[in-house]
């Protein structure tokens, strides 16, 4: 069978199954949800022993650090995919919800119903916890998915995919409703985003050329995770003992992830105060610091922060550093360079933190708190398909509402239009 073949015959599978799982009670889904995260403990050893085949091979092609910790898997992080499940279970059924009811004067009652989007096809970075996160939450929602995760997380992903479909399937939910690409080659991908009509939308977690690449060849809707160059602005009276817990928080604790900090804004009344120790922490922890030349005039043995150097995702140990001369230059810098993703303030201005808050065009804006928060099951969504960056037709951490539309419903009592 031609890769087109196969995909067209995935698709044609899950869309037969989409139409039965929006029509299951809620108690079915969660005792499968539960059921495929008992399958994940009870496999734990087969599923390490396949993500060590994925660990051997990024080594051998040389995978950046930060690449190779999103694809490690261990005891702990499957313990937390089947958290992550066991949380989806527990979170409210938004299927068939009926809201915005009201009465119109020819005694119509008119009023929309939360229903699922259909069919889900997720494109996914090295990391396998996406694979369950991805099903738990399609699942949930009603939702048939076909997963296509990166081929650098290839065997992990097959023996996920392969524990919670049958562990799902044996809890009588219909064959097809997760799907996993296991063809590594491109062409699949090309043609599963032509399936317009089969595939309701995609769901696009990667770099910048993925999603370029999609967006210009794909038939379905599209909704993108897209790169995370988030910024932490420290105001000039920001409590300096906070500001360094959170900026110390928002690059070093995972360094790799679309919601840490990737470039830091001081401002100059706070700079001299601030920025010695602060960089010093960071070196402490292996960070590499660039700034720009007011940064390296308060702390002369750092790098020098380029043009590029601004608008740079690195997912590293990396940081750059500029000293803005006020809260307006603070705000126009992160529209400038940022991604429309995370950003923070540290300050004990209300006027500076409304104002941040208002004014910063961003999914997750931040008073006080560190942007390492951005995340489903920190925003008690129990986990994620994404972050979407763009603004339709959601944005932010996307958990079940994000994966579902709405139908009108309209109820009469023989009403005719004259």
């Amino acid at each position: 069978m031609s890769i087109k073949d196969d995909i067209i015959s995935m698709a044609t599978q899950a869309r037969q199954a989409s139409r039965k799982l929006a029509n299951l009670s809620s108690m079915v889904k969660n005792d499968a949800i539960l059921s495929m995260a008992e399958a994940l403990l009870d496999n734990l050893e087969q599923i390490l022993e396949e993500n060590r085949k994925d660990l051997d091979n990024a080594k051998e092609r040389g995978l950046s650090a930060a690449l190779v910790d999103r694809l490690a898997l261990n005891e702990k992080r499957v313990m937390a995919m089947a958290a992550g499940l066991r949380d989806i279970a527990a979170l409210p059924d938004p299927i068939g919800e009926i809201g915005s009811m009201c009465r119109r004067p020819n005694g119509l009652q008119i009023g929309k119903m939360r229903v699922p989007l259909g069919v889900i096809g997720i494109i996914y970075e090295a990391r396998p916890n996406v694979t369950a996160d991805a099903a738990g939450l399609c699942f949930k929602s009603g939702n048939a998915v076909i997963l296509r995760g990166g081929s650098e997380a290839i065997n992990s992903n097959k023996i996920i995919a392969s524990t919670l479909d049958n562990a799902a399937t044996s809890a009588g939910v219909p064959q097809g409703s997760i799907s996993l690409i296991k063809n590594t080659d491109r062409q699949a991908v090309r043609e599963l985003v032509k399936l317009n009509g089969l595939v309701d939308v995609i769901i696009l977690r990667g770099g910048k050329s993925l999603i370029e690449t999609i967006g210009t060849e794909s038939s379905v809707p599209i909704i993108s995770h897209g790169a995370g160059n988030c910024h932490v602005f420290v105001d000039k009276d920001a409590a300096v003992s906070m500001a360094m817990r959170i900026v110390f928080n928002a690059k070093v604790q995972r360094p790799g992830v679309c919601n840490a900090m990737e470039s830091l804004l001081v401002h100059k009344d706070i700079a001299m105060e601030f920025l010695p120790e602060m960089i010093g922490q960071l070196k402490g922890a292996g960070v590499e610091v660039r700034g720009c030349t007011e940064t390296r005039g308060i702390v002369p043995d750092i790098l020098e922060a380029t043009e590029e150097d601004w608008g740079k995702e690195y997912l590293d140990l990396i940081l750059s550093i500029k000293v803005v001369s006020s809260l307006d230059e603070a705000i126009e810098h992160i529209h400038k360079y940022g991604s429309s993703h995370s950003e923070a303030i540290v300050t004990s201005s209300y006027a500076n933190s409304a104002r941040f808050l208002q004014e910063i065009d961003a999914a997750a804006v931040y008073v006080n708190a560190s942007t390492r928060f951005t995340d489903g099951g920190e925003f008690g969504l129990g986990a994620e398909m994404g972050i979407s960056t763009q603004k339709l037709h959601a944005r932010g951490p996307m958990g079940l509402c994000e994966l579902t539309t709405t139908k009108f419903i309209i109820l009469g009592n023989g009403q005719i239009r004259e």
